[in-house]
């Protein structure tokens, strides 16, 4: 009976500390699908527009211009990222889509809606184009879980690397559950400093404390992203664990540097066109665009 006793305490153990290792993996890749309903996000992101830039204009005033026809965009755009992760830092980056990933908007899929302001600029009328700011496949977001800071590299006219601290997210968790990549995740219930609703789904079996869009703050990586006022959602796909490290040579050396805040500064001004009083929405509108 002892001898029995000791054996099944053995299995036990054994089976005990091997499922330790694999709940406690802080290294690997994950895979994630980044779903933007196209003409909804478009639709509301011009109501916004012209809200900002007619206030208190008047029937009249000169607002943003839509290049294109809303109807004729897809309903939704797909786009694939990688988030390497370890316990310390994340960084997550664009990888090519998948050609049979199924769309409602034929072979280009990818929303293309130039904005431009109806008064022209120092810049000669500079045309921002939503997608290449938010939505190109240059963009790269590395997050340090131990500082707490931010960098963000993006194309536009020319490569910027922006650095900043974490924004806190408030989180309220629930006791809703769903699987995500094989993995269940627990819902959770999100708002940032801007008051931006988020809804998170994380995993404690990955306990990293990131996510896809800079996303942070819960005990576990976040699976699934959904951002209900931007109409985007992003999905993991697929976890692969390693003892890679998170790569050190994804930064542009023909990069200008600046922090997040002079950024929205001065990209903002060429959405409020001076006014003032539009300058805290437009700055709001780029963070959101850069970031998610």
């Amino acid at each position: 009976m002892t001898r029995i006793l000791f054996a099944l305490l053995t299995l036990f153990v054994i089976h005990d500390s091997q499922a330790q290792y694999a709940y406690f993996a802080t290294h690997g890749k994950i895979s994630f699908e980044k779903i933007t309903y196209t003409r909804a996000r478009m639709r509301d992101l011009m109501a916004k527009m012209d809200a900002g830039n007619n206030a208190g204009r008047g029937p009249g005033g000169g607002g943003m211009r839509m290049g294109g026809n809303l109807e004729n965009m897809p309903e939704s755009s797909t786009q694939y990222f990688e988030l390497t992760f370890d316990e310390k830092q994340s960084l997550m980056t664009a990888v090519e889509e998948e050609e049979n990933s199924q769309s409602g908007g034929g072979p280009s899929r990818r929303a293309t809606m130039g904005f431009s302001g109806g008064n022209r600029g120092s810049r000669g009328g500079m045309n921002i184009s939503m997608r290449r700011m938010g939505g190109n496949n240059s963009k790269v977001l590395y997050q340090n879980l131990k500082d707490q800071t931010a960098e963000i590299q993006v194309e536009i006219d020319e490569k910027y690397m922006l650095s900043d601290s974490l924004s806190p997210i408030t989180w309220r968790f629930t006791d809703e559950y769903r699987t995500i990549a094989g993995y269940e995740c627990r819902r959770v219930n999100g708002a940032t400093p801007d008051s931006l609703y988020l809804i998170a789904y994380y995993t404690d079996q990955i306990p990293v404390s990131a996510g896809p869009a800079l996303s942070h703050g819960l005990p576990g990586m976040i699976m699934g992203l959904v951002i209900p006022e931007m109409h985007i959602h992003y999905w993991a796909t697929k976890v692969t664990y390693s003892n890679e490290p998170v790569p050190t040579n994804w930064k542009d050396k023909k990069v200008k540097s600046m922090g997040v805040n002079e950024f929205s500064e001065s990209f903002g001004r060429f959405f409020s066109r001076g006014r003032e009083d539009n300058n805290t929405s437009n700055k709001k509108l780029i963070l959101e665009q850069l970031i998610y």
